[in-house]
């Protein structure tokens, strides 16, 4: 893309979803209602409990009724937005706030812009990155593959294995085409020893792939989950390898993007962070249907309780802006 003469990068400058057509698309409770019953009923109504397509509309709750076995039923239920007391229309401005751009934000100025309460966006923010975790979980990489090991959070910096208390340990793997980064990973794991990552190679690249690491020990268990591992020696005075430029980018992105929105992130919250970074970074290509990406998932996705998101409890200090 070119402009006066002056290159532009197409990505960057790509036209994405603007609020005054959200506001035209989504501005009322009437239309995101209509637009989460096309999203979870695509081909139609279609029964929960016996299959059957036929039903009454009952209004003014909303609720369709299956001719066939009677059961009442809601565009909300058994999704993400389960038993919300939170108007459908705040839902479709916090997804299109958490996709429009390749930056996140933070829980409390959420809550300003959704006019709610802090613990309310905080957890509205959970479980749609939760939305992402599991969307995410589906994809695999394939081709020339980029990884590191990295940690997130945590009061102390530390090297490998060394001041790691509190922090979560997590595989970065970037996909490149040519030369350029297409996709990557941000996988929390239980701890960087071979079998956790072959367990991670296993479930998420393709085989056939070609796996480039700087030889850490426990990249071994990708050579044991049957890819072609290539070492790329670095550290002790080795020059940083070009062959891992954008593994490293993309490790220096993700951190810049999760310190500069929270103030500290609990582990047990990590990895829903990393699964939004990765989740817009991978859909970065179409800004303009990320809401519509991100709300088709969320009608898909099973209900999560608040107790089973907040755990231990809402202590992740999400208020950064």
């Amino acid at each position: 893309m070119r402009e006066g003469g002056i290159a532009r990068n197409a990505v960057q400058f790509q036209k994405g979803l603007s609020m005054a057509k959200f506001n035209r698309l989504y501005g009322t409770e009437e239309q995101c209602h209509a637009a989460l019953v096309q999203m979870r009923w695509p081909d139609g109504f279609k029964c929960p409990k016996c299959g059957d397509r036929r039903h009454s509309n009952l209004a003014p709750k909303r609720l369709f009724q299956c001719t066939a076995c009677r059961v009442q039923t809601s565009a909300r239920a058994g999704t993400i937005f389960h038993k919300s007391r939170t108007p459908l229309a705040k839902w479709f401005l916090a997804m299109h706030l958490m996709t429009a751009s390749k930056n996140d934000i933070a829980a409390l100025e959420l809550a300003r812009q959704l006019d709610v309460k802090w613990d309310t966006a905080w957890l509205i923010k959970q479980k749609l990155m939760e939305v992402m975790r599991q969307r995410n979980s589906i994809y695999k990489l394939a081709g020339d593959i980029q990884i590191d090991d990295a940690y997130q959070g945590g009061e102390k910096p530390g090297k490998r294995g060394r001041g790691a208390a509190n922090k979560t340990p997590f595989v970065i793997a970037v996909q490149t085409r040519d030369g350029r980064p297409i996709y990557t990973h941000m996988r929390a794991i239980a701890a960087f020893t071979k079998e956790a990552i072959k367990d991670y190679a296993v479930r998420s690249i393709a085989s056939g792939s070609r796996v480039l690491s700087d030889g850490l020990g426990c990249f071994d268990g990708i050579g044991e989950a049957g890819l072609k591992h290539v070492v790329k020696p670095t550290g002790r005075g080795r020059p940083k390898d070009p062959d891992l430029t954008w593994v490293n980018t993309g490790l220096g992105n993700v951190q810049s993007a999760i310190t500069g929105t929270l103030r500290s992130c609990d582990p047990q919250h990590t990895p829903r962070y990393l699964a939004a970074f990765e989740w817009r970074y991978n859909r970065r290509f179409d800004l303009k249907e990320n809401l519509r990406r991100l709300a088709r998932a969320a009608a898909m996705i099973a209900p999560q309780p608040r107790k089973a998101i907040i755990a231990i409890g809402p202590a992740t200090a999400d208020t950064s802006g």
